[in-house]
Formats: C-alpha cells, structure tokens, sequence
C-alpha cells in the first residue's frame, strides 16, 4: 500500500451519516438515481441555487482548532469590576466536566417526554426552588433567556394580570437606577403593545395616578445601593400598583429577600452560579412570582406529579400555556428555557448549599468593604452606603482619566459614570485584587503612604441595617444539604444523567427541531477561557477574537440566506422571529406607514410565529392551507388584497411545517410584496435549504436561523438556543442595537436581547461548524438529510400513511405520519410516543402540526444503521396495533396502553399482563444489548396541573422519591 503524507480525513464524512455505499442502497430503496436527482424531485428547480457558496474552504477538525486558538489569543482577559448583572465566577470543576462538557446533558431534547427526562426534571426542580427560597416568592420558572427579557416578561404579565379596579391602567414605572441594558429592552417590549413606559427617579414615582399599573426596581440598584422597599411596597399594594423586582440571587443570601417586602415578581439572572460570562450569554434568567399568577407566569414550569403506579415523578407542568396552543392570544412568545445553564446554577447551589453560597456572599461582601475602608482612607468618598458587591466612588472627569490609565495598565476594567467610579466584586476576586485596586487609585493621588490592607481585614463584619439584613432560613431541604464533597456530587449528577435519554443513546427524530451532530471538536472552545471570562461590556480592543468571530459569522450567514446582513443578538428562535418582526415594523414607520400592522399566518405555522407578531404590535390574519398542506393561495390572494392598505406581512415556514417545498412560494412572496408587505420566513427548516436554495432566492425580506438546529449548537434540554436573524438589503439599517455598545444598524431598533451579541460564546460552535463543514460539505449534509428523510419515508409508508409530500411525491428534510386512524381501536398517538422508549428511542414531534400525527426529521447526521433501527421500531409498534385491531390484543390493557414499562415493573413477583415481560422491555433483539431504562410509568400529567408543587418535594417523601425515581 502507498503511503500518502496528505491528511485526508474530512469533516463531513464525520458529521455525515451514511456511507457512499449506504448512499447508493438508499437511493435505490427510494427510486432515486442520484442524490441530484432526488433534490430536483423535492426542490423546486426555479428556486435551486445553481453556484456553490461563497465559503472558506473546508478546515480539518485539527486544522480548525489550531487556527481558532490563534483568534482566541485576540481576546484579552481583564479583571472585571464592570458588573452590571456579569460577574465572574468560579465552575466547579464537577460541574464543568460532568455538565456543561458532557454530551449526555447537552445533546438531550426539552423533557415533553417525562417518563425518560426525570434527571433535567429533578436538576430543574432544584434550580427552581433555589430561586424560590432566595427570593421569597412561591412559585418559579425554569429559567428564561437573561435578565432584561425576563424583566420586560414581568412588565407584560403584571398589565395582563391587572386588577379589576386598575383594569384601564396602562403606564409602568421604571426606576432609572436599573440597568441600561433592561431599560432598553423595556422599551423595545412596550411600545408596540401600547404601554407607556415611566423611566424617572424613584422620588417621581406617583402611585396614586390611576393610570399606573405597576412598577419595576433594581435590588440592589445600579450604584450598588440596598434600599429597604417595604413601606413603599407597602403603599403600592394599597394603590393597587404591582411590583416587579430586577434582583441579585447571590446578594439574597444576606439580604432581605423581596418576596418578604411583598413583591408580585422577582426576575434576574443566575450567571454568577456558576456560569461564564461569555461575552453576554448563555446565562440562566430566573423568573419568580406569587401563586395567583401561576397561569399567567411565562415559559416553563416543572411540576410534582405521580406515574401510574401512583410514584411521585417530575414532569412539564401547565403545558398549556405553551406558545404552540394559545398562539395569538398568547401574552408572551417564550416557548423554550436556557435549561443546561439552569442547571448548572442549580448544580451550584446544591454543591455549595446553603452555608457554601453565604460565605461566598460574604467573602465578596467583604472584599467590596475591605476596598470602600481603603479607599476612604486614601481620601475617596464612598456614595453609597448599604451594599452587597458593589461601591460608589466619588470621582470627576479628570481623576477618572487617572485612574482609567492606571488601571488599563494593570490589566482591570472599572465601571465609569459622571462622577464616579463603580466597582462590583466577585467570587473570582481575592485580598491581591483589593491591594491591586487600592494602588491604582493611589497612584492616581501621588499618595505615598502605603495602606495596611491586613489591618482594615480585622474590622470586617456584616453590618447592614436591621432591616435589609435577611433572617430567614433558605435551601434547607436535603438536597442541599447533603452533596458538598466531590465525590457525592460527581455520583448524584451521574445518577441524574442515567435517567435522561439523549444523543449519546440513540437518534432523536424530531420534526422540526433538527437534532443533529454537535461534534466534539465545535464544542471544545466553548469552555476556553478566550471566550469564557470576557464581559459583555469590556472595551472592544479587549475583544478583537469576538470581533472576527462575529464578522465573519455574519459574513458566512449572509452568505448562506443570500441577503445583505445578520445581527447575531436574538438569542432564541422566538426572539429572532420576534426580532424580524420588530425590524420590519421599523423599516414601515419609516416610510410612513404607521397603518401597516396586519400579520398573514398559515394556520400551519408554529404557534410562537402568532404570538410573536401581536408582541410587535401586529393584528394576525389567518390563512387556509389547502388539503395537501400548502399555503392556500386564492385565499392569501384575497386576504392580501383585502388588508392591502395595512398589510405589513407575511410569516411563512419554509419548506412548509408539513414538510413540503411548495412550488408556489415566489408567487406568494410577490403577491405580499405587490400588496405593500413584507416577507418574513421561519428558519426552523433551514437544514432543508443550505446550499441548495435560501430564502433571499424565493423572495423573502427577513429570516431568523435556529443556530441550536441547522448549525449545530447543541439543544442543552431544552436551552441553550441562538436565533440570529438576516436581513435583505433595505432593511440592514433597522437591525437590533444596544445601548451600551455600538452595533446595528444607523437607525437601529431598541435591543432585543441583553447582551450586544445575544449568546456570543456559544456562536463558537456554529463558527466551527461552518469552518468544518465548507461550503461543499454543508451542500452534501442539506442532500444528506433529504435522503434519510425520503428513505425513512419509503420504509415507513408501507405500514403508515404519510400525510403530505411534494409534486413529485418527495418529503423535505421531515415529514408526518398520520396516526389518526388508531384512535377507532383506542390507540392514541401518545401511546406511540409511550411506547418507543421501550425500544431505546425518543418520540418524534407529537401532534404538531397536526393532531394525531408524529412528524420525524431524522437529520444528515445518522447511519444507515440508525435509521433502520428506528424504522424497525416504527413498523413493529405496527404490528402491535394491529393485534389490538384484530382483536389478537385487549383494546385497553396492551403493551402500547401500558407503556413505558420500567425495570422495577418487570422484575415485579406479580405480572397481571396478557403479554409476556420479554414483549414488554425487549420488544425487538437488538434492545436486550443496549437497554434504555425509563424510570418511572407513564405520568399523570392533569393529576399535576391540579395539585400542583413546583419546588423540591417534601422532606418526609424525599428518601422514597430517591428510591423510585
């Protein structure tokens, strides 16, 4: 054999599934003569590319990493004491590798299905009651994307709850010492919806108006200060006025908690549990209120429930305020969490617990003393005088300059406002840090008296008023209380992860969300500290490898939608839709056309599509979709027409929800365009599209990119998520801004998200895979999932009717079974779901986008193999419906009726079934070598929603729990 001194090992044939020889027996099975052949069978050729993306060529998985160490050298780490809801903090290493680098915690789906998520429910429900007992409310979330949106989620959930007596009311208040970045994002989320925004000193704050709903404040505040609320708070409940809190979860531990003052809501973020700074993001926001607002509360709750054998079990609870099911009468558009980053702070809790997480509080509390004492005795004011982390320091513009320098020299970043210097301590922060403060400012003073740090350490104490001073008991139940070595924290996240079923199992076949490869080699630099340890604020030159990064993100993006530019700051799918929409309603008041605000939606569409336009501001207008699933043209024809004065767009999916790519989709751009509106496209099918078409081809103006599906950022259980949006040439100048720093466009809308570049760390992942793949491979993987979708669907319509397809009888990227004919033997869809994890896999979608159907996307990333395995699976499920049909199986006591079926059930003395326990958990040869064990039977999620418990379960029920689990 001839030795060749060429790597030859590429990317794509690692992210790629099949084999060219699989490729071949695939194309036959499906009656295909080539993979070019079968894309002009499925895409339309008037919208097919024609030319190659304009891509670097493909990099080497060893390449890519070489040459990205080198841009991260770019980014400078400075100590930070900006502050500003970023703080640095300290990973537990036990944490980091066995969470946030461990693909059996970030390749999992979000839990719709319980019976095989108990361990992300169980790390959920400790995230929960963390931020429960810290803030003193009674219910929680399970996180939602950063602080600023979970702060405009509370002001527009408190003017959806008003009281009757205030049922009018529509002005909010604002404290001005908030952070800018939630004051911007305030804005964005009010205007369209028609709530007046109040941004003044507290001293302005008018509760008797009648007009004034509720009211938002920062504890502690943007200067640092504490203030105790309570007679204010006290006099707003008198006036019928709702209280919203911005709080520090870490300063809790020492200071009054809000709920105890009497808030109606406490939002935040979690980011200094435990998670990196990431230039922005992605960090864990929490959302905490009273109990009367649980059916209005945004996002996702985790309940208690029980299983059918009566267990106490974790599962989604109130899914009915799921954005998918109330669509435009949703008040919010939040329909995903950041739950990897959730976890992560609740994991920090339960390793520090209670004890562990006040020392820490304590520890920084101090340093910011220690430095306040020594900078007074250099001759500075301190202008705040209650604090938790952060002190005020008297300075004016050319002690600033001064000091600026100094600092700058020795590597520190200070917060500069007119007149002061702001400085915020952390976790990371130690007594050196303080003395490296303390010389810069007196440097600054020519002082050459030495301060004696060690001498002002003796008089340090917590000395904060009686009434800011928390005496309450927080995180006592024992989950908190009992995993604080190494070793017991390293076997409790190990026992969790062994409940959940994820990538590292088997093939996730989501429709619609896109559950592909997140290869190792994207995933590396994530957790390098380049991109870790740089706050969002930091000056730019600090963050030159950030810079490149995201241009030449935006560059490739660009490049593969075919439009003139793209904003990476949406940092979920919902908030690009959201984003799109508020840029064209931007670029119409700027011609003028204030009138324009009528949103045309397929009824297909996903439910967030709805409720992100009445969020802008938008009327919705529905239209029909034919009986083959299309977008009904004659009736777009007569809507457009008959709304064409107002029309501001269209929201359209493509290639379809239904899994088509309808011929007719330049017609219908055009026919939006001819009529006044704009065309906004969903990315969530993207992976259909790369390289083969894009939407600036078919004619849209505006698209959002789900980078947590097409590009491979990974699902994190339900979060992280990126949905940065491109935009066509005209609307460039609308795109999204910060107040903070520079980016957007000229006439750039208010921020979408609170950090300028939304999620900035994670978009390393998808800068991998684009630098991996080239433009080539991503072609070949957009080919690839077109295939294994159309080979599944050859296997599977022999046994199920599959609902829709194209012209030439061709699925996308996905497409529907339609299960609705099992229901006349009692068999449900659900019970389909059930009864796959008996076989090792996760459902596909369930009944979206029509009910009774599973929708399945098997993605370019798995083998022959794989598919097979879960086609064997389909078609045996089958069989066993046809023994209920036949009569072979009892109508409501059946192995799909019953499932999942645990170990503990099958290894039970007693076994009352009419089949046998092999049927039951070894329902085909190969699961007997690779069982997946549901833990717990099929939840009674209603028995939840009425009874329900949002935070750890009792005590008393805690060690049987543990057993059953």
């Amino acid at each position: 054999m001839k030795i060749n001194l060429t790597p030859t090992t590429k990317f794509e044939n690692r992210h790629n599934g099949p084999s060219s020889e699989e490729i071949t027996f695939m194309l036959n099975k499906i009656g295909a003569a080539s993979l070019d052949e079968l894309i002009d069978q499925t895409i339309p050729k008037s919208i097919q590319t024609g030319k190659p993306l304009d891509l670097p060529a493909a990099q080497s998985e060893a390449e890519f990493l070489k040459s990205f160490k080198l841009l991260a050298s770019k980014n400078k780490i400075f100590k930070s004491f900006i502050g500003l809801g970023y703080h640095d903090t300290i990973v537990p290493g036990v944490i980091l590798r066995n969470i946030l680098e461990n693909p059996g915690w970030y390749t999992a789906y979000t839990p719709y299905q319980a019976e095989i998520a108990q361990g992300r429910l169980e790390a959920l429900i400790n995230f929960q009651t963390t931020v429960i007992e810290l803030t003193g409310m009674e219910l929680a979330n399970a996180s939602l994307l950063d602080e600023a949106t979970a702060a405009a989620e509370a002001m527009t959930m408190l003017h959806a709850s008003k009281p009757k007596e205030k049922k009018n009311a529509n002005r909010y208040f604002v404290d001005e010492k908030i952070f800018e970045q939630t004051k911007d994002l305030l804005i964005t989320r009010s205007v369209p919806v028609g709530i007046e925004l109040i941004i003044a000193p507290l001293s302005a704050l008018d509760l008797t108006d009648p007009q004034l709903y509720g009211m938002m404040l920062q504890y502690p505040n943007s200067d640092g200060q504490a203030i105790d609320y309570t007679a204010l708070l006290a006099s707003a409940k008198a006036n019928k006025v709702l209280v919203a809190f911005a709080a520090d979860l870490l300063s809790l531990t020492l200071l009054t908690p809000p709920g105890e003052m009497g808030a109606d809501v406490v939002v935040g973020t979690t980011q200094r549990f435990g998670v990196p700074m990431g230039f922005g993001g992605p960090h864990a926001a929490f959302f905490a209120t009273k109990e009367a607002f649980k059916r209005q509360i945004p996002g996702r709750i985790i309940g208690v429930s029980v299983d059918k054998d009566g267990n106490n079990a974790y599962r989604m609870a109130l899914q009915t305020r799921e954005q998918h099911i109330k669509r435009e009468k949703a008040t919010s558009n939040i329909c995903t969490a950041q739950v990897l980053l959730a976890v992560m702070a609740g994991m920090y809790a339960v390793y520090h617990g209670p004890k562990g997480l006040k020392e820490i509080a304590s520890r920084i509390h101090g340093l910011a003393q220690l430095t306040g004492k020594a900078l007074k005795s250099l001759g500075f004011e301190q202008l705040n005088e209650n604090y938790f982390d952060t002190i005020r320091i008297k300075a004016d513009e050319v002690q600033q300059s001064k000091i600026h320098a100094f600092a700058f020299s020795s590597e520190m970043n200070f917060r500069y406002e007119k007149g002061a210097i702001i400085l915020t301590f952390d976790e990371v922060k130690t007594l050196e840090d303080v003395t490296a403060v303390v010389e810069v400012f007196a440097k600054s003073t020519n002082i050459k008296t030495k301060v004696d740090i060690n001498a002002l350490v003796d008089g340090l104490e917590i000395n904060l008023p009686e009434a800011l001073a928390r005496k309450s008991e927080y995180l006592t139940h024992p989950v908190f209380n009992q995993f604080h070595s190494e070793h017991e924290m390293l076997r409790y996240i190990k026992r969790l992860e062994n409940k959940d079923l994820s990538l590292v199992h088997s093939m996730i076949s989501l429709g619609s969300c896109t559950m592909k490869l997140n290869a190792t080699s994207e995933m590396v630099p994530v957790t390098w500290p380049e991109f870790g340890q740089l706050h969002p604020y930091a000056p730019q030159d600090q963050a030159a490898g950030y810079y490149e990064l995201f241009q030449n993100l935006r560059n490739w993006l660009t490049e593969i939608t075919g439009f003139a530019d793209t904003s990476l700051q949406p940092n979920s799918g919902a908030q690009g839709e959201y984003a799109g929409l508020m840029v064209i309603r931007a670029y119409h008041l700027s011609r003028g056309d204030h009138h324009r605000n009528i949103a045309l939606i397929p009824t297909s569409a996903h439910g967030t599509n709805p409720a992100s336009a009445i969020m802008a501001g938008m009327k919705v207008v529905l239209v029909k979709c034919d009986e083959k699933g299309n977008i009904d043209v004659a009736d777009l024809e007569a809507k457009a027409l008959e709304h064409k004065n107002d029309l501001a767009a269209l929201m359209v999916t493509y290639p379809s929800t239904h899994g088509v790519f309808e011929e007719a989709i330049q017609e219908i751009c055009q026919l939006i365009h001819d009529n006044g509106g704009q065309v906004y496209m969903d990315g969530a099918n993207m992976n259909a599209q790369v390289g083969l078409t894009s939407p600036g081809i078919i004619g849209a103006d505006v698209c959002h990119l789900n980078l947590h599906k097409t590009f491979c950022i990974p699902h994190g259980g339900g979060g992280p998520g990126v949905g940065p949006i491109c935009v066509a040439k005209h609307l460039v100048p609308f795109l999204p801004g910060n107040p903070l720093v520079k980016t957007g466009g000229k006439q750039a809308i208010t921020a979408i998200s609170a950090a300028p570049f939304g999620s900035a760390s994670i978009l390393a992942i998808s800068y991998a895979y684009i630098s991996m793949m080239g433009g080539d491979g991503l072609t070949n993987a957009t080919k690839i999932a077109i295939l294994n979708a159309n080979y599944m669907k050859a296997r599977l319509e022999e046994h199920y009717p599959i609902l829709y397809t194209g012209t030439h009888g061709r699925a996308a990227h996905e497409m529907i079974l339609d299960c609705r004919a099992f229901k006349d033997f009692g068999i449900e869809v659900e019970d389909i779901a059930k009864r796959l994890m008996d076989y090792g896999f996760h459902a596909p979608t369930v009944s979206f986008p029509v009910a009774g159907t599973l929708m399945i996307e098997p993605t370019e990333s798995e083998t022959l193999s794989e598919l097979d395995r879960f086609c064997d699976a389909m078609i045996s499920i089958r069989e066993e419906i046809r023994d209920v049909e036949s009569g072979a199986a009892d109508r409501d006591n059946n192995v799909l009726k019953n499932s999942p079926h645990t170990a503990g059930l099958a290894l039970a003395d007693h076994w009352d079934f009419p089949y046998s326990r092999e049927k039951a958990v070894f329902p085909l040869p190969y699961v007997k070598g690779n069982k997946f064990w549901p833990t717990v039977r099929r939840i009674d999620s209603a028995y939840g929603d009425r009874n329900l418990v949002c935070s750890c379960i009792p005590v008393e029920e805690y060690a049987e729990v543990a057993e059953t689990v």
